[in-house]
């Protein structure tokens, strides 16, 4: 498991966060409204695939929308798993909406 701490980057131009490692641009794309953020995409490089970047972007995505006071709609599937395994973060998401 790769425990390297990368900062993340909140493309605003590109709808996107993401982190830079090396010449690889791990991110998740959103969709933003005044008060609800919809994460729709989530990619990983293949080469970064199984160490943990995934799950920390996530984690950080989902620590920066609750700084700003957003409500999640997550429409990526690996969000939802994400949110899954770690139930404490469905307190984000939107009222009504099943994480399967």
């Amino acid at each position: 498991m790769n425990t390297t701490d990368y900062p993340l980057i909140n493309n605003v131009a590109q709808k996107q966060y993401e982190f830079h490692i090396g010449d690889y641009l791990p991110k998740i794309e959103y969709i933003k409204t005044n008060e609800k953020i919809f994460l729709t995409h989530t990619e990983v490089p293949v080469a970064l695939e199984g160490k943990g970047v995934g799950s920390q972007l996530v984690r950080k995505v989902l620590e920066d929308i609750e700084k700003q006071g957003l409500t999640l709609v997550p429409l990526c599937p690996f969000v939802a798993a994400y949110i899954k395994r770690h139930p404490e973060w469905r307190k984000l998401v939107l009222k009504g909406i099943k994480i399967k």
